[in-house]
Order: C-alpha cells, then sequence, then structure tokens
C-alpha cells in the first residue's frame, strides 16, 4: 500500500553528521516514501527521519535512494532500514485511513458506479 501525499506533511531529515534537512513527504509506505528536498542527498546515505503521523512521531531509519531533479528541489526515494513493529502498526493504519479518505473524494466527485470522464 502506497499513498500519495503531494507535500502535505512534513519531514525532518537527520543525517550521520547530526545536520538536518527539511523535506516534504509526497508518496509513503511501510517500506519508504518520496522526499521533496532543497538539495539532494547522497544515494545511500543513511538517515534518521522524524515524521509525524496522526498523533504521533515516528523516528525510523532509512536509506536515501537515487534523487530526481524536479522544478520545487530534488525528489529523492528512501527505504526503511529500521521501523519498529509498533511505528509499522501505526504506519499502516495512517496509510489505510488516507487510503479510504482518497477513495471516498473520488466517488463523492464521480458519484457511486460513475466512469471517470475521458479526455477527447
Amino acid at each position: 500500500m502506497r499513498v500519495s501525499l503531494q507535500g502535505r506533511i512534513s519531514a525532518t531529515v537527520v543525517l550521520e553528521n547530526g545536520r538536518q534537512v527539511s523535506a516534504k513527504v509526497h508518496q509513503l509506505s511501510v517500506t519508504g516514501g518520496l522526499l521533496e528536498l532543497p538539495t539532494c542527498l547522497e544515494e545511500r546515505a543513511k538517515v534518521s527521519l522524524s515524521l509525524p503521523i496522526g498523533a504521533d512521531i515516528l523516528r525510523p531509519h532509512a536509506e536515501m535512494l537515487f534523487p530526481m531533479w524536479s522544478a520545487q528541489g530534488y525528489l529523492q526515494p528512501f527505504r526503511f532500514t529500521r521501523l519498529w513493529a509498533q511505528e509499522r502498526q501505526i504506519l499502516e493504519a495512517e496509510i489505510s485511513e488516507l487510503l479510504k479518505q482518497t477513495l471516498a473524494r473520488s466517488t463523492v466527485t464521480n458519484g457511486p458506479g460513475s466512469r471517470p470522464r475521458r479526455m477527447r
């Protein structure tokens, strides 16, 4: 399960040297996600994240993957390398709730049983 957050959640990336970088979360799953950063981080950099999820703040460890340039800076995927069982449960519950909300908005917009409009 993966949810698109489009930058609605801010996160803090803490590098091994203690430097902190602010980021916006664009996608999130229980295996990792996609961050928007002002500068790219080294591929394979080991980081810890501070992710506000619901009423909790998760602090998983992650490894940064290959960055991509975007108009607002860089989009950089990451994968979790340490996510405690309780953090995983919180994350799964939040992702499920966000997916339900997205589905509910989609149903209201299109109406039940309706097809999305086709472009001509």
